[in-house]
């Protein structure tokens, strides 16, 4: 099941690092304006757009399986049509490398399916919550 409870959004908020697949450069848009927040919060972002080169002043990656560092949490801003092909590659990357140990699917975002094989595999997921809120609400 999806993480719901506080103690378990609060456990994946200590990740350090986390890669946003569809950070955007647009100002104003959720998918820019969540990473902003999360950098000024610390956390390094990772950005993964194949049509951008940089993003908040990090060099973008075309996608997940491209980005050399270690990621704690993957946090996604793609419909809810393109998740399973995300999480696979979430899964794949978790079985190669062993990180990328959870997914956050934002507000508007889920896909039950992909979440269910994703935790088979030992990936903590969230669907459906904006990761600034509950950092917010949780952390501040």
């Amino acid at each position: 099941m999806p993480i719901t409870d506080d103690a378990g959004l609060d456990r994946l908020l200590d990740a350090e690092t986390v890669a946003v697949v569809g950070c955007s450069t647009t100002p104003g848009k959720a998918a820019h304006d969540v990473p902003a927040y999360l950098q000024n919060q610390g956390y390094r972002v990772i950005p993964v757009n194949p049509f951008a080169d940089e993003v908040l002043g990090e060099p973008a990656y075309d996608a997940l399986g491209d980005v050399e560092e270690e990621i704690d949490l993957v946090d996604v801003f793609r419909p809810s049509e393109e998740v399973p092909e995300i999480v696979d590659a979430v899964r794949e990357r978790h079985a190669a490398r062993g990180d990328a140990d959870a997914v956050w699917l934002q507000l508007g975002i889920s896909h039950d399916e992909a979440a269910a094989a994703a935790e088979a595999d030992g990936i903590d997921v969230v669907q459906d919550r904006c990761i600034k809120v509950e950092h917010g609400r949780l952390r501040s």
